[in-house]
């Protein structure tokens, strides 16, 4: 049974949330938010958002800005390598301009097919389908898909309903309806059905099974990572080292950080805590130690540089090594 259409645009034009770029949607505000909004709250995103559009203006300036700039910005939203490649796009677009379909914007660093979509729709008007957990999560229950949508043919099929569902010509408000729809009303638990502008169209509810839509067995269990961090602060100032520039929070600066007492730099190490940090895919569990280093720092580990640093200027840092220096 096709959703309601008319029903669902109607609920959006009646209240929906008052986001910035909905009121000026421009190709470079809308994509902004798209890279910054994935696996992030827009409630998260919002201020990263007014700031990068407060200090880069423009695609253009975004493009001259070094990629230190960007990511110490970035700082605390996670998932550093969306900075690297909004950099890398932001240079794409100033030597080549701002691509306005679906493929053109294929064509930019970092930029997938529910983004392309996403800013295709929203920014140009064209008529592409996104599908985000949100719009996943509606489809599975107004369709009823009893199938895990992250199988690769129960994926093609609610790519296909988002496709067949597409309000033609309003494409980018009818996207946005899908997904705010999803994010406050069609929520993973405890949905609202009984204020949803759908329900008459939502196989899930007629049979009684919207709580388990979408079926999405739960992951393993996330491994955990037992770790030192030092902390070696002097008139020099503290002691930083930088990951490579692929993995884990690439190219960014920490406090070194090792698998055990033994292999950390300097002398004197006294404990001052732990420091615990959640990545979608591990656990950090960190010892934290302050000493002391005579002498210049070595390399150790899998760090590129190392070297002391002023905090009042300093690097590029993540929130885990926020974490570590404030412990």
């Amino acid at each position: 049974m096709p959703v309601d259409r008319k029903a669902l645009l109607d609920w959006y034009d009646r209240g929906h949330r008052d986001l910035p770029w909905r009121s000026d949607p421009t190709p470079y505000g809308v994509w902004l938010c798209e890279v910054m909004s994935q696996q992030t709250r827009i409630e998260t995103m919002l201020p990263y958002w007014r700031g990068f559009l407060a200090r880069w203006p423009t695609p253009q300036d975004l493009a001259a800005a070094e990629l230190d700039e960007v990511l110490g910005a970035w700082a605390g939203l996670g998932y550093y390598s969306r900075a690297r490649s909004l950099h890398a796009a932001a240079r794409q677009i100033r030597d080549k301009g701002f691509p306005d379909t679906v493929v053109g914007l294929r064509e930019l660093p970092g930029v997938g097919p529910y983004t392309a979509a996403a800013i295709a729709s929203i920014a140009f008007g064209r008529d592409a389908a996104v599908v985000d957990g949100n719009v996943e999560r509606v489809i599975c229950r107004v369709e009823d898909i009893a199938e895990d949508p992250r199988i690769a043919a129960v994926k093609k099929r609610v790519s296909a309903h988002a496709t067949g569902w597409l309000e033609r010509g309003r494409a980018g408000d009818w996207n946005q309806a899908l997904m705010e729809f999803g994010a406050t009303v069609c929520t993973p638990r405890n949905p609202d059905c009984g204020s949803c502008p759908v329900s008459s169209s939502c196989q899930a509810l007629a049979s009684g099974t919207q709580a388990l839509r979408p079926n999405k067995p739960r992951k393993q269990k996330q491994p955990q990572v037992r770790a030192v961090a030092v902390r070696v602060a002097e008139s020099r100032g503290v002691l930083l080292a930088r990951r490579p520039e692929t993995g884990l929070l690439a190219g960014l600066w920490e406090p070194p950080i090792t698998p055990s007492l033994e292999t950390a730099p300097g002398t004197g190490h006294v404990e001052v805590g732990p420091v615990k940090h959640v990545f979608s895919h591990r656990k950090y569990l960190l010892r934290v130690f302050d000493a002391q280093l005579d002498g210049s720092p070595e390399l150790v580990g899998d760090y590129v540089d190392i070297g002391f640093f002023d905090l009042t200027e300093p690097p590029a840092l993540s929130t885990l090594a926020r974490k570590i220096l404030k412990a």
